[in-house]
């Protein structure tokens, strides 16, 4: 018993027990319906792999609804794939062709959707298992009947039988993590306005550290699964950006901690923040109430952060640099008459720049919540009819856009997919070609590893030929000691796919591969009865399929996963920091009336969003891999989060710029090109740090601060600073927010140069060890 409880408390939920206690209800019972109604062989195959493959092989998650929805739509492609595998199954060439691509196009199709890359197996057995088997169009209608008989128990099977509780742990985690910086916004808050008294800031610090502990357990529940976890659907699609918003507002937080010291806007950023803090924790409270009806009560906390932070903004727009000679507001005269106000009046702007930077992504927050609870209140007919949310992309653009980041040769996605197509085409080929007994087999050992770099191909394929092994000596004993007794065989297959579904999860890869063989052989023995020899000749056809599979996956796969992780984090720094760069373009030229404005960096935008969804992937490759982590885990998150926190200091600029109604007539050349040296040197040495990280080149020291630009800047916008119409100190107060955004990605180089280091010193050996002779430079 302590035994059985150990195993099971590997299986959290008892997830797989459910699928595999369906399974081996369903598989057995429409097996010996099919076979007692039928004189046709081929149902009654068709309706247990189907059973097998849509109850043991996939796990939809989400509401009842949308899973029978899912299940459905996986019943409905399957046929449609069984047609086409029917068609070119009687023809080498023809079968091999459409293996390749339907192979691709199912495993590429994953990129947009985490439901479509879980169903993956289920839909290239339902194609394999049809073009491995030779048949006439005649037999489509008999392979259907099997498949949909198949489908309609599923349904039944995951509506009724042991329902899995509806889980959204990524909802619940973003809804936790929110409301939890709520608390330490609003602890914050009070903390500044009580005078920083001892228990308020000893009370602070458990918030935080309560606060951080809620986005670890956020960013724990995103990295959870294999694949990134979205899908096709509005409200699924906004989830994943708030994912990203939260990280950033955590990170917002940690660098800017409660000074002990008063500062003249502390009413006003206070504000701010209780404004934030009631606006995150309403968020929060509706993310996490799961209500499906009435409309979204965000507005009115909306408008009061609104609000708050223009109120800020009015307040340290109408101050006056004052001068420390007299204690008055500097007038306004040809020639600024003191520099050190405006010094002193820049440095005061340090809380409100914080403010405003947390206002951002809390509200980006916000609006995405809404989004998420918008789309999830819609009608069934809305959503059959494409109705979305206002502020949303469409489902077709979501998925070109997707896709599209994945057409790059790096993209780890593309790699699997490309391995993986070429993997069963050859297995296909050579399963033909060398006439083994039953070339399913073949292309079955090359399904079994398909998902593992190089390193996991090899280990996964000796488990696929020692599980099969394994499998194949139990199944072929019991079927020695049995003989034509097909009534003990009938008992032990609801046990053998029990254990097929149950094995993987509390015991190993091998134990559910040799649990899968021995259904197999039962299922095969009972149609079609034969000696325990039949074994020796599946563990021929298993190697030959597991060869092909590590053959390829050495060709397509030369490294590993960390270094291919190496190559994605090089892409993310080096897009992400060119569309901050394109940002502060963008903003500089918006207040400089002499210039003409820089177009929208959208082009930047979208390659630095593409390389996020690549290196997320490549992240959870590395994750999943097993043995020895070359890698700090902690090193490669931090550069992971350093991505994600360039690329939203970049949505901040450009929200900062097109919020401002200020005078863009005046001459502020001085100022621009103060903040364009800035992000000049900013750019240059990410571009270095991204070319280190793909192995060429080594990661700079990170960039001191420029006291000498800081006082450049200052006195370029002193005159505007002191304008009493405030129209072009707004604009000013802006250019200062901007060199403050540049502040913060320089800051964020020091917890960059380590892990950078590290990373940059694998790639290097691995370039080395592949003989790579390349400039320094790192090609574009």
């Amino acid at each position: 018993m302590n035994t059985l409880r150990s195993l099971l408390q590997r299986d959290t939920g008892f997830t797989a027990l459910r699928r595999s206690v369906r399974a081996a209800t369903v598989a057995p019972g429409l097996f010996a319906l099919t076979t007692t109604t039928t004189d046709s062989l081929v149902v009654p195959l068709f309706a247990a792999f189907g059973s097998i493959a849509m109850l043991l092989f996939v796990e939809f998650a989400g509401s009842m609804r949308d899973r029978l929805v899912q299940q459905a739509a996986l019943i409905v492609t399957g046929a449609v794939l069984i047609s086409l595998g029917t068609l070119v199954s009687r023809e080498v060439w023809l079968s091999t062709v459409a293996t390749a691509v339907v192979s691709f196009l199912v495993l590429f199709s994953g990129v947009v959707s985490s439901a479509l890359a879980g169903a993956s197996t289920s839909l290239l057995v339902s194609f394999v298992l049809a073009a491995t088997l030779p048949g006439t169009p005649d037999a489509i209608p008999d392979r259907l009947a099997g498949w949909g008989l198949a489908g309609a128990a599923s349904l039944l099977a995951l509506w009724l039988l042991w329902p899995s509780p509806v889980r959204e742990p990524l909802r619940n985690a973003a809804a936790g993590a929110c409301g939890a910086l709520a608390v330490q916004l609003r602890a914050e808050a009070d903390c500044v306005l009580r005078g920083y008294g001892t228990a308020d800031r000893e009370a602070l610090g458990t918030i935080v550290n309560d606060a951080k502990d809620a986005v670890t357990g956020l960013r724990d529940a995103y990295f959870a699964t294999p694949y990134r976890p979205t899908g096709l659907s509005t409200s699924t699609r906004v989830l994943i950006r708030l994912v990203d918003e939260v990280l950033l507002l955590a990170t917002i937080l940690d660098r800017a901690p409660v000074g002990e010291r008063p500062t003249p806007s502390d009413l006003v950023v206070c504000g701010v923040k209780t404004a934030a803090a009631d606006l995150l924790r309403t968020s929060a409270e509706q993310l996490a109430a799961n209500d499906d009806r009435g409309p979204v009560p965000l507005t009115a906390s909306q408008e009061r952060l609104v609000q708050a932070r223009s109120a800020m903004e009015n307040t340290v727009t109408s101050s006056r640099p004052v001068n420390p000679a007299d204690g008055e507001p500097e007038a306004h005269h040809d020639q600024p008459r003191s520099g050190n106000a405006a010094t002193g009046f820049v440095s005061s702007l340090e809380p409100s720049f914080r403010a405003q930077e947390m206002s951002f992504a809390v509200s980006a927050i916000a609006r995405n919540i809404e989004l998420v609870l918008a789309a999830r209140r819609r009608t069934l007919w809305q959503r059959l009819i494409g109705q979305r949310p206002e502020g949303t992309i469409s489902t077709l653009a979501s998925a070109q856009e997707r896709a599209g980041a994945h057409t790059e040769r790096h993209s780890v996605w593309m790699r699997n997919s490309v391995r993986g197509a070429i993997a069963l085409a050859l297995a296909v080929l050579v399963a033909e070609l060398s006439g083994v007994q039953h070339s399913f087999w073949v292309v079955f050992g090359t399904l079994a590893v398909l998902r593992s770099s190089a390193v996991l191909t090899g280990q996964n394929s000796l488990r696929a030929i020692a599980g099969t092994t394994v499998g194949i000596v139990i199944g072929g004993g019991l079927i020695y000691l049995i003989g034509s007794n097909t009534t003990v065989l009938w008992i032990l297959l609801p046990v053998a796919v029990l254990f097929t579904g149950l094995a993987p999860a509390t015991i190993s890869f091998a134990a559910g591969q040799a649990g899968f063989t021995v259904s197999i052989l039962i299922l095969f023995t009972i149609l079609e009865p034969v000696d325990w020899t039949v074994g020796i000749v599946r563990i021929e056809d298993v190697a030959i399929g597991c060869a092909v599979s590590v053959v390829v996956g050495l060709l397509f796969w030369p490294r590993g996963a960390a270094s291919v992780l190496g190559r994605a984090l090089a892409e993310g720094v080096s897009d992400s920091s060119r569309y901050l760069r394109g940002a502060i373009g963008y903003g500089v030229t918006r207040c400089d009336g002499l210039v003409r404005t820089a177009p929208l960096p959208d082009e930047e935008r979208y390659r630095a969003a593409a390389a996020a969804r690549r290196l997320d992937d490549a992240f959870r490759g590395f994750l999943a891999e097993r043995g020895t982590k070359h890698l700090p885990l902690a090193d490669v998150t931090s550069l992971v989060t350093a991505v994600a926190v360039l690329r939203l200091t970049a949505d901040a600029v450009l929200d900062l710029w097109e919020r401002d109604q200020g005078s863009s007539e005046a001459d502020r050349t001085a100022a621009r090109s103060e903040i364009d040296r800035s992000g000049d040197a900013l750019l240059s040495w990410y571009e270095a740090t991204a070319n280190a990280l793909a192995g060429f080149g080594e990661v700079p020291e990170a960039r001191p601060k420029d006291v000498e630009a800081d006082a450049r800047l200052i006195s370029a916008v002193e005159r505007d600073l002191v304008d009493e119409t405030n129209r072009r100190s707004s604009a000013a107060i802006r250019v200062v927010w901007t060199a403050d955004h540049i502040e913060a990605a320089r800051r964020l180089q020091r917890s960059v140069l380590g892990p950078a280091r590290a990373v940059a010193e694998l790639q290097r050996g691995h370039n080395a060890r592949l003989g790579r002779f390349r400039p320094s430079r790192r090609p574009r």
